[in-house]
């Protein structure tokens, strides 16, 4: 695009876009959690960027109504749009989830997570009641897919390195267990891997439960499908996403899992200035569909968000000049997963032969394919020192849970002092009187 051909504008309520493959990492302390998100305004320069949200959109009128995050809504013009809100975590009515559970779906609550866990050993360490102590290190994973079982993998991994630090925790003590209501984990690699990823788990002491699910878990009192009944302070839901649920208000054609439903081209059907992409997009698989499968559509995965991203700047750029669209097509290239430090599998897909990997190679496999995904080269050299500086030097295991009330001492020290005990009595005395 020739400079001063169009301006871009970028609404989007928070002011960085976040690499979700790393949350895992970031939650077990093995990268920073700056370094997994990217500053938009660092990276659009050339870009108005504004923090808010959209609305509604006024397709007659070209209109987008957008509500900052202070002030009055105002409408926005637009003469070509995109539609790129991602996915949200796809919950249930489950008694209890809404106010019991800690998502993975941001960097927020992967540093929540990190924070939370040490907090519990901390608290178990420091008490002898043992109903506390067994709630505190019981650990609740619900989903096995590849959030849940790299999370849970990366958790674990932190929490045995963290007992080594505390006198009265040790690994024995904790119990760690996922859940899913299918019958296998990792479905992401194949079954032959998704068995290993299983069997590696609870070689490392996790309890794995499938076929199962989670009827409630009000105040922390986990009750499965199965019959078994926990006490856990941490209940980590990872039950797949679904698209964000602003599309609904957007007067858009969407599929029926509520995506928006896309051409091959991007485009959104029955529009020739909308083009929808990644997690919120229902975008036709062409490889599948070649192969026989008429109802493939691409996975919502970074691996195609960051292909489709590329052809659908082109197609924008091609509607504005009037040419032909391109239609996006992309054959798997396999799936990797990190399983903790030095675990992990992985599924090469190259033509039609498939490589599995597991162990340390596919944890290798895992960690080159994102670090090189990863936006930017000035993120790219971050993520890596982090990997490397991790080679020489040990975990951190500090609990910075204040951070979420960063107020909370100052405002103790400045409220006013208690009158002393006798002056309290003098004074209720005299008013008695």
């Amino acid at each position: 695009m020739r400079y001063g051909e169009a301006t871009v504008t970028v609404v989007d309520p928070r002011s960085y876009m976040t690499y979700q493959p790393f949350l895992p990492e970031a939650a077990a302390g093995s990268i920073s959690p700056r370094h997994v998100v990217v500053p938009l305004r660092r990276v659009l320069p050339k870009a108005e960027v504004l923090t808010g949200r959209v609305t509604t959109i006024d397709q007659d009128r070209k209109v987008a109504t957008v509500a900052p995050l202070v002030g009055d809504a105002y409408e926005l013009p637009f003469d070509y749009l995109v539609i790129a809100l991602g996915a949200v975590s796809r919950t249930f009515p489950i008694p209890g989830l809404a106010e019991q559970g800690i998502g993975m779906k941001g960097i927020e609550e992967a540093i929540g997570l990190r924070n939370h866990v040490l907090e519990q050993l901390d608290k178990a360490d420091s008490t002898t009641d043992e109903e506390i102590r067994r709630k505190a290190l019981t650990f609740v994973f619900v989903g096995g897919g590849f959030a849940g079982a790299e999370t849970i993998g990366e958790v674990e991994d932190m929490a045995r390195d963290a007992a080594k630090y505390y006198n009265n925790v040790s690994r024995e003590d904790m119990r760690f267990i996922l859940v899913d209501a299918a019958d296998k984990i990792l479905p992401e690699v194949g079954p032959k891997l998704g068995k290993y990823g299983k069997e590696h788990l609870e070689g490392r002491g996790v309890e794995v439960y499938l076929s199962t699910s989670m009827d409630s878990c009000v105040d922390g009192h986990v009750v499965l499908k199965n019959g078994l009944e926990v006490d856990s302070n941490t209940i980590v839901w990872t039950a797949g996403v679904k698209p964000n649920p602003a599309l609904a208000r957007f007067g858009l054609p969407l599929g029926p899992r509520g995506h928006v439903d896309t051409e091959p081209t991007l485009q959104v059907k029955g529009t020739d200035y909308i083009w929808a992409a990644g997690d919120n997009a229902q975008v036709p698989d062409l490889v599948g569909r070649k192969a026989g499968n008429e109802n493939a559509w691409c996975p919502p995965n970074a691996q195609h968000a960051l292909r489709q991203a590329k052809v659908l700047g082109d197609n924008v750029v091609s509607g504005m000049r009037g040419f032909p669209q391109k239609e996006y097509s992309h054959a798997n290239k396999g799936a990797v997963a990190g399983l903790g430090l030095h675990k992990g599998v992985a599924m090469i897909v190259f033509g039609k032969m498939k490589i599995k990997l597991k162990g340390r190679l596919a944890w290798y496999m895992h960690r080159g394919y994102h670090g090189m995904a990863m936006p930017t080269w000035n993120r790219k050299i971050r993520v890596f020192a982090d990997w490397t500086l991790g080679m020489f030097l040990k975990r951190e295991v500090v609990s910075l849970g204040a951070i979420e009330t960063p107020r909370e001492e100052f405002y103790e020290a400045a409220k006013p002092a208690p009158a002393p005990a006798a002056a309290q009595q003098e004074k209720t005395e005299a008013k008695a009187s």
